[in-house]
């Protein structure tokens, strides 16, 4: 396959759906938000019945929190070890000559956060279809229902690559450095702690600034901003391609929408929070900024 920048668009994705090695996937979860001072913030459920009510042909889906997380640790979508990861996409058929079209509905962070866990483990082929399904069913294109069929299962061998993941000490420091730009993809009035956060203490990572997940993608179609104004908004913010970039959010799932425009942008100094906020504003220990 061809090199790409991880960006497939609806009529292409349409010209490839007879592609024996095609592995397409839907990703999508959704967020059953619970009460203010629920000791969880929200509760992860498959998109298995949407997926049901209709999906792309031929597509396959992905649970995340379910299959592709640590089922070890109260924090959600946190990244399993190599082997339950290396058996789960095995399992979906995903092997080394597979090109994988990823998307999810309602928003792209599910299918950039499975197209940054490829990426971790050395899988380069796999691209994230631009507006998921809103836009593909807006053009009129075909969907099935049912359960998914699923594909021959396949060996998938990771080839870890390092530093795409980090954790709270490791964030702490890089708040500190110079050459690090920490990016926050919340929310403004969650960056700034103007409002009740459902993951502890309300603010940001002290020093880290504020380029939101929402604003890069455009609300009527779901599709992703031109690459030009997704630049002026991280040139805004005094990102640059000399300096390091950590990126986080809640859970590690919309920061990735930043780290795949990033990697578009042609930044690869780029680096995922993976606890973010669900860690960090319940740690007393840590600092945390407002205002």
């Amino acid at each position: 396959m061809a090199e790409h920048d991880g960006l497939i668009s609806t009529a292409e994705l349409a010209g490839l759906l007879a592609e024996p090695k095609l592995r397409l996937f839907d990703c999508t979860t959704t967020l059953e938000y619970q009460p203010e001072g629920s000791p969880i913030p929200y509760i992860a459920v498959p998109g298995k019945h949407a997926f049901e009510a209709g999906h792309i042909p031929g597509a396959d889906f992905l649970d995340l929190q379910g299959e592709f997380s640590d089922q070890n640790t109260k924090l959600y979508f946190m990244m399993p070890d190599l082997a339950q990861l290396e058996a789960a996409f095995g399992r979906h058929g995903i092997g080394a000559d597979s090109r994988v079209v990823l998307y999810s509905i309602g928003t792209m962070m599910w299918a950039t956060r499975f197209w940054w866990m490829l990426r971790s483990l050395g899988f380069n082929d796999a691209s994230v279809l631009d507006g998921g399904l809103d836009k593909w069913k807006a053009e009129g294109r075909a969907v099935e229902p049912g359960p998914a069929k699923g594909y021959r299962p396949a060996i998938f061998t990771a080839k870890q690559r390092s530093g795409y993941f980090v954790g709270k000490h490791e964030v702490l420091a890089a708040s500190r450095d110079r050459n690090t730009v920490v990016v926050n993809a919340l929310n403004p009035q969650l960056h700034r702690g103007l409002e009740p956060s459902r993951y502890g203490r309300p603010g940001r990572i002290p020093g880290s600034c504020n380029v939101s997940a929402a604003t890069l993608v455009d609300p009527q179609t779901k599709a992703f901003i031109p690459l030009s104004e997704a630049e002026a908004k991280f040139a805004a913010q005094g990102i640059t391609k000399d300096k390091r970039v950590v990126a986080y959010c809640g859970g590690g799932i919309s920061a990735t929408v930043d780290l795949f425009l990033l990697h578009r942008l042609g930044y690869d100094n780029l680096t995922l929070y993976d606890g973010s906020m669900g860690e960090w504003a319940k740690d007393a220990s840590l600092p945390i900024e407002t205002g």
